[in-house]
């Protein structure tokens, strides 16, 4: 059986290298891009599964990644879970709007990350018959 591909982008090193240790032990293939336009590229090359995205990132702010995924037919149905220290209210809001399926703030739990993370993919996943 295949692992389901995550991509995480996220900028700050120490966070990246906790998130892919963590989702890797949970049974996920991981991969990581520091910055938003490098991602969109990677995401337009081979779309993961699913992808954890900080707002916060050069190149491109996680925003606009996530807007512009939603917006190309070959991405929109990319599952997104937004992972960042934007907590208010209104940042949530936002992003839940452009098309986010989850938003966890930082400081997080790496294990109720993935958790959320299976809960996306179930959630996203075709409906069997």
């Amino acid at each position: 059986m295949v692992a389901t591909r995550l991509l995480v982008v996220e900028d700050e090193p120490d966070i990246a290298e906790v998130l892919q240790f963590n989702l890797e032990r949970a049974g996920f293939s991981v991969a990581v891009e520091r910055r938003g336009d490098t991602a969109l590229e990677a995401i337009r090359r081979r779309p993961p599964d699913l992808v954890i995205l900080d707002l916060m990132l050069p190149g491109l702010d996680g925003l606009e990644l996530a807007r512009l995924l939603k917006r190309d037919p070959a991405t929109s149905g990319l599952p997104l879970v937004m992972l960042t220290a934007k907590g208010e209210e209104l940042d949530r809001i936002v992003g839940l709007e452009l098309g986010a399926d989850d938003y966890v703030t930082k400081p997080f739990s790496p294990r109720e990350l993935a958790v959320r993370v299976r809960t996306v993919l179930r959630r996203s996943a075709p409906a069997q018959a």
